[in-house]
């Protein structure tokens, strides 16, 4: 039987694909989109990180979803320091989460409150993701809009408590397998990681129809 980590990245390695081709990425890293876009990306993205960072305290102590609350990956001081600089100090009084932003966060949400190995799979396609593909936007960004290197406007793509990714990545795929998931709870992993990035790609996607983009 193959590992849940290796399971999950083979089940979901097309729709990654998928929102790598995202028509609104490509243009926005392509600096065919101004920073307001990026900025209002990065809006959407604390939404999500919000509705994944709200319950860890008392996800914390689950069996399941306790190991992979790990506060060195935590993003909202980040995000809210990137949105500061975007959009000034109150940032918060203009925000507003698309339809698919509001559906992606309410479904971590009641992972979060039902079904911690949901939580999981969510907390899997985020963070690794981010941690690895970010990585590429962070330069582009730099690039794009004259942001510091790593500094205000990219910090949440700068995971500096993190000494060395790729040992970090291989210790979360470790913890994935010790999950103790059955067959039938392992192929709802795999289906709510699908799901996940269904619900990434439906956010870009509106953003690209907010931008007026054209159709890929």
């Amino acid at each position: 039987m193959d590992s849940l980590a290796a399971l999950l990245r083979t089940a979901t390695r097309d729709q990654h694909a998928e929102a790598e081709a995202s028509v609104f990425l490509a243009h926005l890293l392509g600096g065919r989109l101004d920073v307001g876009a990026y900025a209002r990306y990065t809006e959407q993205l604390w939404c999500v990180y919000e509705a994944l960072e709200a319950p860890a305290g008392r996800l914390a102590s689950d069996p399941v979803a306790g190991p992979f609350v790990r506060p060195e990956l935590f993003r909202l001081a980040a995000l809210e320091r990137d949105l500061a600089h975007l959009r000034g100090p109150g940032w918060r009084a203009s925000l507003s989460a698309l339809p698919a932003t509001r559906a992606y966060a309410e479904r971590i949400r009641a992972c979060a409150s039902r079904w911690p190995a949901g939580y999981v799979a969510h907390h899997y396609t985020r963070y690794l993701g981010d941690l690895s593909g970010g990585q590429f936007i962070r330069g582009r960004a730099e690039k794009t809009w004259g942001f510091a290197r790593r500094g205000d406007g990219v910090r949440f793509y700068v995971f500096d408590r993190i000494q060395g990714p790729a040992a970090f990545k291989r210790d979360y795929r470790r913890l994935l397998d010790e999950v103790g998931a059955d067959g039938p709870e392992r192929q709802r992993m795999v289906a709510e990681c699908r799901l996940a990035f269904a619900l990434n790609t439906a956010v870009l996607r509106e953003l690209g129809e907010e931008c007026a983009l054209p159709a890929a």
